[in-house]
């Protein structure tokens, strides 16, 4: 029997990359609703309360309502917004985080998907975090830089139609420090505060990297790049979808640049750490439409139903 999926919101970046990937697959139906009811409740209740498993691709205030409509106890929902990846009754959609992770995935009706900075960011720190590296207390700073694409329809056609050249250049944005995606960083990554996170967009269509800089002589013990990267290359053995670069490699560079959109078109994230005895700086790269949003989504999908999470997607 097919599994069946409605993509509420499939008419946005997320939703659509949803559609694309799932429409291949034999074993799934989509449930589609006609697009003049879009804004018809009854017509997307129905939709929804059929379906196996939800997609919102929405706005947080549009997925609550729509997560209001669902009464069907046995409908799994996935939500690809803000609204519930820090609320304890949802699932984090970051299985690589541990087995409890996983473990809730695959038992839970609600799933909060994470965001792409996000990701990368939680990727980097919460192993850290654990092995007594990095103290839950320690003063953070993050920097990212993603592709237009992560700005949804609005931004890919300010920089693809007619651009000004203002767009040429990178952005930094969300210079009031309060980015969307910080309450989840802190929460995922067992941090005590907030770390001071700057996000910049730049003039490619998709790709993403998060640096996290560490300065080893403030940690306790002063630990060295080996003993960072170990962590991390043991928090991760196994993992499908996140490899750890081996330290100090020439060939993890491209002529000594680092390309943050080696992981284009697949649901893998690289770890890669950089420096020397007195520093280092964990990088993190990934697509920011796959593994930071609809490859992420499918994936969690996956575990839910019981199937090789890979089913699908690109490693």
């Amino acid at each position: 029997m097919k599994t069946k999926v409605f993509v509420d919101g499939q008419e946005g970046t997320t939703g659509l990359q949803i559609h694309e990937r799932l429409v291949l697959r034999t074993d799934v139906e989509l449930i589609t609703i006609d697009p003049a009811k879009r804004k018809d409740t009854a017509a997307k209740a129905a939709c929804l309360n059929a379906a196996d498993i939800v997609f919102l691709c929405l706005p947080d205030a549009a997925a609550k309502e729509s997560v209001a409509l669902v009464t069907n106890p046995q409908t799994c929902v996935i939500d690809a917004s803000t609204a519930h990846r820090i609320d304890p009754a949802w699932a984090y959609g970051l299985p690589e985080l541990g087995d409890d992770y996983r473990a809730r995935i695959r038992a839970s009706k609600r799933i909060a998907n994470p965001g792409c900075h996000a990701t990368g960011f939680t990727l980097a720190v919460k192993p850290l975090v654990k092995a007594g590296l990095v103290p839950a207390d320690f003063a953070l700073s993050c920097f990212s830089i993603t592709g237009y694409s992560g700005g949804g329809k609005k931004m890919i056609a300010d920089y693809e139609v007619n651009p000004p050249p203002t767009l040429r250049s990178p952005r930094p944005y969300a210079l009031g420090l309060t980015h969307k995606h910080l309450p989840e960083m802190r929460a995922h990554a067992g941090l005590a505060g907030d770390p001071i996170f700057s996000p910049v967009v730049a003039n490619f269509y998709k790709g993403l990297s998060v640096s996290v800089p560490l300065p080893l002589a403030q940690l306790p013990g002063n630990p060295s790049p080996a003993s960072i990267h170990a962590a991390l290359a043991s928090a991760y053995a196994g993992e499908k979808f996140v490899r750890v670069l081996p330290l100090g490699d020439e060939q993890v560079l491209d002529g000594g640049f680092f390309d943050v959109q080696a992981c284009n078109d697949t649901n893998r994230a690289d770890v890669a750490v950089f420096g020397h005895a007195g520093q280092v700086i964990v990088m993190v790269r990934l697509d920011n439409l796959g593994k930071g949003a609809s490859g992420a989504a499918i994936q969690s999908m996956n575990i839910h139903l019981g199937l090789d999470e890979g089913t699908g997607l690109a490693v």
